[in-house]
């Protein structure tokens, strides 16, 4: 009897076992039975569409364990009728087709299986790897329409827990992939942090250094105080570029993680979180700013072009550059009211007669500043 009568026998509908044995490329049984299984109640295609699969035999698994739902359909087959193909021996046992009348089935020596006929009991050698077998004066009755129905029962109960053992074991699959391309993430938006980082502390560097003016802008004789002046700005400007970094850092790491919650509530069909105010930019971008004309004192440091003891004094910030001045010339007398000149080595900037009558804070000269007398 071939698969197509066992599987019509068990009560499969015609034009079902066609489809199922055209789909599986009638490589057996097994593989057509699960087709009709896991396609009950789908609708039926056009058998003419139906691309058959590769119809290369399944493995014989000689040597592998035998599995139990192979066994069974094969005593399915034989319960429907397949007959006995001859009188080779199983497995080398010895037990031939030439039994007597009284040997009504085959034994296995190994695990005391008994197998209705030859051929069972040669599949039964090829999936186990026994090769000891003996005649058997046991019947082996036929089954009856309820013993069949159940065996069937049977048959996808085993088929439905493989389902499910191999749905958990895909699941755990899944969960172990997502954990693994998470952790790239992670891993990825660290290096991009680090990158970030080291790019804005360049550009930082490079904007204090085009701060720095010309060495042979600056007079000789003002190069110590300028010099430590100058230490003392750049080390400002390198605290601020590293508050801004870390600041900008922090900002990014609270806007992921905001975002990071949004879509695990999406998911979980639980209420948005508040979002919180924006990040406040860094200090030295969004304080206000100390204008001129909060201060309402200017101190300043005055030195003579042509070198000596430095002076310094402090005036209103509403004092006119003149003030300076006359304290100037009270202070020295190589220095004429009329006729001085001052300037500023950094930024450079020279002061014109006008700028006399304008005050220190109109000057730029707020809170303090140094002076060059000439």
């Amino acid at each position: 009897m071939s698969d197509k009568d066992v599987l019509l026998s068990m009560g499969f509908d015609p034009a079902r076992v066609e489809w199922a044995l055209k789909a599986t490329g009638n490589r057996g049984l097994q593989p057509a039975m699960d087709f009709i299984l896991e396609n009950e109640g789908k609708p039926m295609p056009d058998l003419s569409s139906v691309t058959s699969a590769s119809s290369a035999p399944a493995p014989s698994g000689g040597g592998e364990p035998m599995e139990e739902d192979d066994e069974d359909l094969e005593a399915l087959k034989a319960v429907y009728g397949k007959q006995a193909a001859g009188g080779s021996s199983a497995g080398g046992s010895g037990a031939g087709s030439s039994a007597g009348a009284e040997a009504k089935s085959i034994k296995c020596s190994l695990c005391g299986k008994t197998f209705k006929n030859v051929d069972l009991a040669n599949f039964h050698a090829e999936k186990s790897g026994h090769d000891q077998f003996e005649e058997s004066t046991d019947e082996i009755k036929p089954l009856t329409e309820e013993e069949k129905k159940q065996k069937l029962a049977e048959l996808r109960e085993k088929l439905a827990a493989k389902r499910a053992v191999k749905a958990k074991e895909d699941a755990k699959e899944t969960l172990a992939n997502e954990a693994i391309r998470r952790k790239a993430g992670r891993d990825m938006n660290q290096i991009r942090e680090e990158m970030k980082q080291k790019e804005l502390l360049k550009e930082a560097e490079k904007k204090r250094k085009g701060m720095r003016p010309a060495d042979a802008a600056v007079p000789s004789w003002t190069g110590r105080t300028l010099c430590t002046d100058m230490v003392a700005e750049e080390k400002l400007e390198d605290a601020k570029a590293r508050a801004a970094v870390k600041a900008q850092i922090e900002a990014d790491k609270k806007a992921r993680a905001e975002k990071a919650a949004r879509e695990k509530a999406l998911r979980e069909g639980k209420a948005l979180p508040e979002q919180s105010a924006p990040a406040a930019a860094p200090a030295a971008s969004t304080a206000p700013k100390t204008a001129g004309k909060d201060y309402p004192e200017t101190r300043l440091q005055i030195r003579l072009a042509s070198g000596g003891q430095p002076y310094t004094t402090t005036l209103p910030s509403d004092a006119p550059l003149r003030e300076v001045a006359e304290f100037l010339a009270a202070q020295t007398l190589a220095v004429n009211v009329d006729t001085v000149k001052f300037s500023l080595t950094f930024p450079r900037k020279t002061f014109a007669p006008e700028d006399f009558s304008r005050s220190l804070r109109d000057l730029g000269l707020t809170p303090s500043a140094v002076l060059i007398a000439s």
